[in-house]
Formats: structure tokens, sequence, C-alpha cells
């Protein structure tokens, strides 16, 4: 197995299929099901979230959307169980290990979510568990330096699936502060970010809830279960 650098495994590869998909409206936006990982799993999140494969390559355990319009981003990721980590705080330990991957500054933790039951996400007769984190960072991006860097808002959402030893993390990012030396200062512009309300935009925290809601396995061998 190979490792990222945060030290958290990649499990397997997999080809990036495409299916059909039904849109839906809603007032602040448009969203449908998405395919994930050639359709083993469905997410549903707005249509204005773009496919990163299409324009530069993705980690094989990861599906990437962005929308460039607002600088938000949603990501899905597998990873093999982390046993040493306790259910309740797994959450914030992810959000954690990714401030520290991105090399942020003034990370904290706005608030935590305690542990429940993914309701319809079940292998066997497991049940899988749900716990989310939201916090604050100060992070750059791609290959920009810290003086680059944007406040970023981070939800993340951690859906352990322990009967097959997988670690389901989605987390969604949106810009509070754009910087001025940051590459995203010339497509949404600089300083305050503008609230996704005043844009006919679903707030992002209604994005995540949503992806988190309806994430779905269609495909268990995904995960090399019977």
């Amino acid at each position: 197995m190979r490792k990222g650098s945060s030290g958290r495994t990649r499990i397997f590869s997999i080809l990036h299929l495409r299916s059909s998909e039904t849109t839906e409206k809603m007032p602040e936006d448009c969203y449908t099901e998405r395919p994930l990982l050639g359709g083993a799993i469905v997410s549903t999140f707005p249509v204005r979230f773009q496919d990163v494969s299409d324009i530069r390559q993705v980690p094989d355990h990861q599906e990437a959307f962005v929308d460039p319009t607002r600088d938000e981003s949603l990501v899905f990721e597998l990873l093999d169980l982390k046993q040493d980590v306790g259910d309740d705080g797994s959450a914030v330990w992810f959000l954690q290990d990714l401030a520290m991957e991105q090399d942020a500054e003034g990370f904290t933790v706005i608030e935590q979510s305690g542990v429940v039951e993914a309701q319809g996400l079940h292998y066997r007769n497991m049940a899988a568990i749900v716990t989310t984190a939201v916090g604050q960072m100060a992070i750059s991006k791609g290959r920009q330096g810290r003086e680059a860097q944007n406040i970023v808002k981070v939800y993340l959402a951690n859906l352990r699936l322990k009967e097959i030893g997988t670690d389901v993390l989605i987390t969604a990012y949106e810009p509070i502060i754009i910087n001025p030396c940051s590459d995203s200062a010339g497509t949404v512009g600089a300083g305050l970010a503008v609230p996704a309300e005043q844009s006919g935009r679903m707030p992002m925290a209604e994005v995540f809830k949503m992806a988190v809601s309806s994430f779905k396995v269609n495909d268990w061998s995904l995960f090399g279960a019977a």
C-alpha cells in the first residue's frame, strides 16, 4: 500500500467512470446525485461543483470537486481505518491531521459532534458511525507560500466502516478571507468572501450536510468485501 504525505494509507486504485445524473432544483441551487469511484458510491451536492479530475490528476483514493467561481471545494477520501483513533474524537483528529498536512496556521476547532449512527449505511449487520467537526485555519493554495494564505472554514465528516476497515472522509472548504497574494484573488477577488446567499447559492454548511447525509454505497466490492 502507498502512503500520502500525511502518513494516511491509501487502500485501493479505481478507474474513474461516469454515469447518467438526475438533476433536481431547490431555491438556492441545482443539485444532483453524483457517481463516485465509478458509481460504486454516490452522494448528492450542487452541480456547480466541477470534477477536478477533468482539470488535473487526483489521487486514486479521492474524488474532488470545486466551484472555481467561489473557490469552494468538496473532497471524498477513502482510507484504511485508523485503529488507534477513538470514535468520539476521530473527526477532530483528522481535521488536525489535515491542518498539519497543509502547513496551516491559526488552526482552531469551532465545533464538533458526538458519535451517531449513519442512517441507511450498513454493511451486513454493522452500521457505519459518523462524527463531524468544523474548524478554521489559514492555508495556501497549491505551492504558494504562507504569504498567500487564505482564511478558510473547513467542515469534515468521518464515516467509519469498521466491518471493512475503512475511514471515509468528506471534507468541505469555504473561504472566509481571500489573501490579495493568493491565486484565488484573481478569480473571486480579495478580501471577505461574498456570502453564498447573496450569490444565490446554497451555503457551504448545507452543501456539506447534504453530501454527508446522502452518501451511499452501491457496490461494497469496492472495498474488497464479499
